[in-house]
């Protein structure tokens, strides 16, 4: 240790303050803090925002951390983009070198097929349009035949009732050319056969006979009789006479 000598006086060096504690510190001593500025945040965003504040404050050592994550954040989405970009160059650089569909052997075959149906349905088509024409045809000449075939129809009909109106004129003619002969036996005039003169058929033989009596007499009262052995006799008959014919033939009423 160095002495110091009387007559060397060291200078009085000035008093320091010393700093004011807490306990120093009186609250008349500070001026009060200035008032918040007035902002449009609501009071839960501005608690949050405090919160935060005061979070930060009290773990500065986070704050490297979250710079760290928004940069990897950042580059993250830089490298999605820069793949989109290289995905849709790939797809169009791969989409000029892919195959063309319609070059494959299922498209050529799928349109070979298809080619050979739509042939098939014109030839269809073409078959169906002639059919229709030959049955148009066929229905005009059905058509006309059957108008045809209706008028001979109709002729037949009226030639088929002539021909009853003639099978009826004709019976009614050998109807009365029946009721107007007489054949061999005995018939009363005006009830078997009608009155007038008959003369036979054909000439007679030897053997013919005829004889006229009062009808209803039995033949027991004649009026006329004869054996003419041959040629046509002829007779005269009258409404209440009786009239007999033997090996005569037939006899036509004059």
């Amino acid at each position: 240790m160095s002495q110091q000598h009387p007559s060397q006086s060291t200078p009085e060096q000035p008093p320091v303050a010393e700093p004011e504690t807490a306990e120093m510190v009186t609250a008349g001593s500070v001026p009060p803090p200035p008032p918040a500025p007035e902002t449009d945040t609501p009071a839960s965003l501005r608690g949050r925002k405090a919160r935060g504040d005061r979070l930060k404050a009290t773990n500065p050592a986070d704050e490297p951390r979250a710079d760290r994550q928004a940069a990897k954040r950042k580059a993250a989405r830089i490298w999605l983009a820069a793949a989109g970009v290289v995905l849709l160059a790939g797809g169009a650089v791969g989409g000029h070198f892919l195959t063309d569909p319609t070059r494959s052997e299922e498209y050529i075959a799928l349109s070979e097929e298809s080619a050979q149906r739509q042939s098939m349905l014109e030839k269809s088509q073409d078959d169906y349009s002639v059919m229709k024409e030959d049955y148009n045809k066929l229905s005009s000449g059905m058509y006309a035949r059957e108008m045809k075939v209706g008028e001979r129809e109709e002729a037949a009909a009226k030639a088929e009732a002539d021909v009853e109106k003639r099978e009826s004129a004709v019976s009614a003619a050998e109807k009365q050319k029946a009721a107007d002969t007489i054949s061999d036996g005995t018939w009363t005039v005006g009830t078997n056969v009608s009155p007038g003169t008959y003369t036979t058929a054909a000439d007679v033989g030897s053997s013919c006979y005829w004889g006229i009596y009062r009808s209803g007499s039995n033949g027991d009262d004649i009026l006329q009789n004869d054996l003419p052995g041959g040629g046509r006799p002829t007779v005269t008959l009258s409404e209440g006479q009786d009239f007999k014919s033997s090996r005569c033939g037939k006899w036509e009423k004059q």
